[in-house]
Parts: structure tokens; sequence; C-alpha cells
């Protein structure tokens, strides 16, 4: 039994061939290296999580020996590999930190001038065209934002989705003119730009309200996303959204920070954008 044992390869990046391969991988390819470092990580990571619920498990000792215990060790080794690499994990979290800490972007060159494919016909299943339009139109000024902020792309186009109804309740001027505003800004006392004042909903002690008020106006959707991530980056109400964000936090984690935090008075609003993300997210993974 114990030559069986000593026939496993050890977690990957846990030895010292791995590491040294992964450093010859470094000097060709930054950019792979990162995500096959973080990959490994998460990994070894997972098998530990296994390993620790294993051991607070309780045990009835009656089938208890060598071959369960490797049998056991064998599964958890599986089971961490499946989890581990799935978009929106641990895994993507560190590599993206791990790139904006050296300098590289997530995205080539020939990568950004790929045109964005329709959906297949699969994924077209109950995703509404208008749905899949605003998704790829912002697309581009979301992965700016992400680069400036760590938060992930697809929560701030599903942001300005909710709050926009997927741009098709954008804020206008009284004369018609687009605000650009998709994200609900408002205008505070030290905004200097253009505004766009409009009857909204608010609620107060849980019951909504119809009131005027005035909203930041942009040139462009660009520059609406460039000022939410100074907002959201820069406004201390939100430091614990973003520091979780870039952590790898889910869609109902950062959804419901930003409803503490008072992004909108709505007592709905983390669960409606939770599920907003989620769609998001879906038809990103539909796209890829």
């Amino acid at each position: 039994m114990n030559s069986l044992r000593n026939t496993l390869s050890p977690p990957a990046g846990s030895d010292t061939r791995s590491i040294e391969a992964l450093r010859a991988a470094a000097a060709r390819d930054p950019k792979s290296s990162i995500k096959e470092t973080a990959r490994q990580f998460e990994a070894l990571f997972m098998q530990e999580v296994m390993k620790s619920m294993r051991a607070s498990t309780l045990s009835s000792g009656l089938l208890d020996n060598s071959a369960t215990q490797l049998g056991t060790e064998m599964l958890d080794t599986q089971f961490a590999g499946k989890m581990t690499g799935l978009p929106g994990g641990l895994s993507e979290a560190i590599a993206r930190q791990l790139q904006r800490q050296m300098g590289i972007s997530d995205k080539s060159a020939s990568e950004a001038a790929k045109p964005l494919q329709p959906l297949p016909a699969l994924a077209r299943k109950n995703v509404a065209p208008h749905v899949q339009s605003f998704i790829q139109r912002h697309d581009e000024a979301a992965r700016a934002a992400q680069a400036q902020t760590g938060i992930p792309a697809s929560f701030m186009i599903a942001q300005a989705a909710h709050e926009s109804g997927w741009g098709r309740r954008e804020i206008t001027a009284r004369d018609g003119t687009p605000s650009f505003n998709i994200f609900g800004i408002k205008a505070t006392p030290n905004w200097t730009g253009k505004v766009a004042e409009v009857t909204t909903t608010e609620y107060v002690d849980g019951k909504p309200q119809k009131v005027v008020a005035k909203f930041r106006a942009y040139g462009s959707y660009e520059e609406a996303f460039k000022d939410y991530a100074r907002l959201i980056g820069s406004n201390e109400r939100y430091r614990d959204v973003v520091a979780k964000a870039q952590a790898g936090a889910g869609a109902e984690t950062f959804a419901q920070g930003l409803q503490k935090a008072g992004y909108a008075t709505d007592p709905e609003y983390a669960s409606k954008l939770a599920r907003v993300i989620n769609t998001t997210v879906r038809v990103q993974r539909a796209l890829a």
C-alpha cells in the first residue's frame, strides 16, 4: 500500500520540478504563467479545504484503514481539481491581482480587436436580444473600469443594466438629450458637470415615493464607467465593497455590500442586482 501511495503525484506546484517549470514558463510568457500559478494555488487551497472538512467530520471507525484513507485522499484531490479554475473563482481573482501588480494587461491586443460573437442558439434561450446587446456594447468600458478598480467587469455591467433597465430606461434631460448615466449616479453639490433633472423613485421607511432629483450627465458611456470607477474607488464608504470584490467575492456579497453602503434606497436592491449579475455572467460565459 505504501508503494501505491508513493505513486500518487504531489499537488501541482508543490514539488521542485513543478516550481522550476513555472519559473521557466514565466520567463517565456509571464501572463500565462500567472494564470497557471493562480490555478495551482487554488488547487492547493481547495485540497486543504477538503482536508479540513474531512477532519471535522465524525468517523465511525468501522471501515477506517490505510486503503480507505488513500481512496478518500484521491477522491478529495479529484474534487479539488473539479472545483479549480472555474469562471469567477479564486484563481481569477489571484491572477487579476498579480497582473495589476506586474502591470500586465488582462486582454491582449488581438483579443481586444476580436469582434464580439453572437450567442449560440442554446445560450440565446431566455436571453432577450437587448440584454445581449447591452452586455456587448459596454464590455470594453467595463474592462477598463475593472483594471482601475479590481471589480469584475460583469458586476459593473450588471449594475448599469439594473439601474438603466438594460438600457431601456436611461436618464435623459428634459429636452431628450441623453445623459449616458447608466449607473444612476446623482449630482451631488461638488459635481461641476452637466446634470439631468428627472422624477425618480426613492424609498423612505421602505415605502416608494416619487421625487425630483438631479443626476450627473456625461458625454459618453465610457465617461460614465470612468466616473463610476472613481466614485466607487475613492469613496470611503465603498472601501469594504471594493476590497471584497477584489478578493473574489460573489454576486450576492457585492450586491449586499453596495446596499449596506447606501448606494440605493430600495430595500430589495441587493437581491435584484445579484440576479442581474448572474444573468450577465451567464451571457458572458456563452460569448467567451
